[in-house]
């Protein structure tokens, strides 16, 4: 059972939104609503999957639906903000159920080109035709009367984007964690601390009063899991970009941390349902699914 809070809306212009935290991965995930049309965008939905058995279920995009339909909502499109590497995206399925678009970053093609080779797969990860739309960065869309604006936010991935909703929400998927818990990693194929530094300039140049919604916690220190922070608090007390922090000092905490994590438990198999916008390989034969995990590339 997902923790479930709403952060609601502070007036014209701010859209409510709802966090789900899913303790298996750590994630987040949310609807963006519109106070006054009650149009909803879903952001990063979780496809849970138990590695030890190669096994999926629903349960957490369950939980979505049911908050939409209890709080009267009208879904106009499921967004992903990158490829997740620890978790499947339920975007395709999410998509399906309410013929919606489903959406993502243009540079998601890139990352398709680095997975090919990782998986000895040339033919494979069709983007464009896994995905309904492919945002560049400055476009812009709608969710009932508010405007959307997509930024490219790289550095955890090559093709990371967030979406900034109103005037005072930003979803900054991995590029942000909550302040105590700092940053994302950026040793990812494609990612780079670097670019991940600017990215985060970038959002922190937001308003101050702008909501950043994540996309992990760890619940550092066994406190409850937490997902939302003011730019203003990020800039306070964010333990590694805070106010004062030099770039050359941030990469090297960043580069430091990176060098002792291991790959998440998903990756291997998340990268091949998520370039295919949360679909698993096609079925063989025998009707069934397979994963291809590359060995002694990692």
């Amino acid at each position: 059972m997902s923790t479930i809070r709403k952060s609601p809306s502070t007036g014209a212009g701010s859209p409510d939104v709802w966090g789900f935290y899913e303790p298996d991965t750590g994630s987040i995930q949310y609807v963006a609503a519109c106070p006054a049309t009650r149009k909803a965008a879903i952001i990063d939905p979780v496809w849970n999957f138990d590695p030890l058995h190669a096994r999926t279920d629903t349960h957490s995009a369950d939980e979505i639906a049911d908050l939409v339909a209890r709080e009267g909502l009208t879904v106009e499109w499921v967004l992903d903000t990158h490829p997740h590497a620890d978790h499947f995206t339920a975007g395709a399925i999410l998509a399906e159920r309410y013929g919606v678009p489903h959406a993502i970053g243009e540079r998601t093609r890139k990352v398709a080109e680095l997975w090919r080779d990782y998986y000895n797969q040339p033919d494979s990860f069709d983007v464009d035709a896994a995905y309904d739309r492919l945002f560049a960065d400055g476009e812009t869309f709608r969710i009932g009367d508010l405007d959307v604006r997509v930024m490219l936010s790289t550095g955890h991935t090559l093709a990371s984007v967030t979406y900034v909703v109103g005037r005072d929400a930003a979803f900054v998927h991995d590029t942000l964690m909550v302040p105590d818990s700092g940053t994302s990693r950026a040793d990812f194929p494609g990612g780079s601390a670097e670019e991940l530094w600017h990215s985060i300039e970038a959002l922190l140049s937001l308003p101050a009063e702008t909501r950043l919604f994540v996309g992990h916690d760890y619940c550092k220190g066994g406190r409850e899991p937490e997902w939302e922070a003011t730019v203003a608090e990020h800039r306070e007390r964010n333990i590694h970009v805070a106010a004062g922090t030099r770039m050359e000092d941030f990469v090297k905490t960043r580069s430091e941390r990176d060098a002792t994590l291991p790959l998440p438990a998903r990756m291997l198999h998340a990268l091949q349902v998520n370039l295919r916008g949360g679909r698993l390989p096609p079925a063989e034969d025998d009707g069934r699914s397979y994963f291809k995990i590359p060995a002694n590339r990692f």
